[in-house]
């Protein structure tokens, strides 16, 4: 592999970054993953998400943010043809380090339940599921 290189997540990348969530599998997307959305999703939370890169194509993103209290990240996914290499670790370390560096100090991650690898790859990582809780959701 040539050189990987990461760099926070621009608007600017969203065409590369909106193709590599919907190529991957488990990663689930709506219309909150529209441009506009994710626009101002990452002006709200500047320097949160990351893209890994190899020649300047974007292999792997995160989607990271907070409400201030607790950190949350959307979507993860690292092209196949780079996956097990540890970089979808290292996009989680870069974004949990730029919300410990605000002081926040628990981040929630979104997973299907039917992503396996996905809950693998996160317990593997020291990320718990919770079974105290359930997420609520409603359009408005």
């Amino acid at each position: 592999m040539t050189e990987l290189t990461f760099s926070p997540l621009t608007i600017d990348q969203y065409d590369e970054v909106i193709a590599l969530w919907q190529a991957s599998e488990g990663v689930g997307l709506s219309g909150a993953d529209e441009y506009e959305n994710i626009r101002f999703y990452l002006e709200r939370n500047p320097g949160m998400s990351f893209v890994a890169m190899v020649d300047g194509r974007i292999i792997g993103a995160i989607l990271c943010g907070h409400d201030g209290r607790r950190g949350f990240i959307h979507h993860l996914a690292v092209h196949q043809d780079y996956q097990r290499q540890g970089i979808a670790s290292q996009l989680v370390q870069k974004s949990v380090a730029a919300l410990q560096a605000i002081g926040i100090q628990k981040c929630h991650v979104f997973i299907f339940r039917r992503n396996e690898s996905g809950i693998a790859f996160w317990q593997a990582n020291g990320w718990e599921i919770r079974e105290d809780i359930h997420i609520m959701s409603k359009h408005i």
